[in-house]
């Protein structure tokens, strides 16, 4: 049965013995602990790119505020854990005062980032956002919330890191390419949760299951041989 607060699009599985939520906002959701996951938001990404000269597209950081705006509203979590890449590098205060403003609207929300490679390079969130940070395994229930992709003796791994994307292919030559969740028998990958963030295709695996992300939707592709 579909929540209340989730709309028919997003898809159940089956991970640890939880019951989860693959949101089509490229976004994890556990209800039984009110716990919202994402990973890879990257924020400020765009205006790094933008101070070296690139000419890449601005509001970027507004847009995935405003995602998890309207994520926080919808569903309720009692936390948010970020699955590292929080920040894409060290930012300036105009990116920071932005992430500043959307913390203080979700004051009663915890939240804990666990350390991912661009985190090293941008540094901690300021303390005043009163976010936790923590380096991985971040462990949480039966899960272990972690960035790069990796085993665990005892828990099943949450990860990021990879922004992977899945290849469709039509009539002909026709192919697209959308992000995804990917699970393997102890392990899932988010995709990417920022906008500005690439992907990269990951190839198929007999134990290897793909949850496309197009538009409203996701859903589950079938099985490799």
């Amino acid at each position: 049965m579909t929540s209340p607060h989730l709309t028919a699009s997003a898809l159940a599985v089956q991970w640890a013995g939880e019951l989860l939520h693959l949101l089509p906002e490229r976004a994890l959701w556990w209800p039984a602990a009110r716990v919202l996951l994402v990973a890879d938001l990257h924020l400020g990404k765009a205006a790094t790119y933008r101070a070296l000269g690139q000419p890449v597209p601005g509001g970027t950081t507004q847009q995935n505020l405003a995602r998890l705006d309207a994520l926080i509203a919808r569903l309720a979590p009692q936390r948010l854990v970020f699955l590292g890449d929080f920040l894409h590098a060290a930012q300036a205060r105009t990116v920071l005062a932005a992430v500043a403003d959307w913390r203080a609207r979700h004051a009663g929300v915890a939240m804990t980032l666990v350390r991912g490679n661009h985190d090293s390079r941008a540094g901690d969130p300021p303390a005043a956002l009163g976010i936790d940070v923590v380096d991985e395994p971040f462990l949480l229930g039966p899960f272990a919330c972690c960035h790069h992709p990796q085993s665990h003796a005892t828990h099943f791994v949450l990860a990021g890191h990879l922004h992977p994307v899945c290849r469709l292919y039509g009539p002909g030559r026709d192919s697209v390419r959308l992000p995804c969740f990917v699970s393997d028998a102890r392990q899932a990958v988010l995709p990417a949760f920022g906008e500005f963030t690439g992907g990269w295709l990951m190839e198929r695996a007999p134990d290897r299951r793909f949850y496309a992300v197009g538009g409203e939707t996701v859903w589950a592709l079938p099985p490799s041989d």
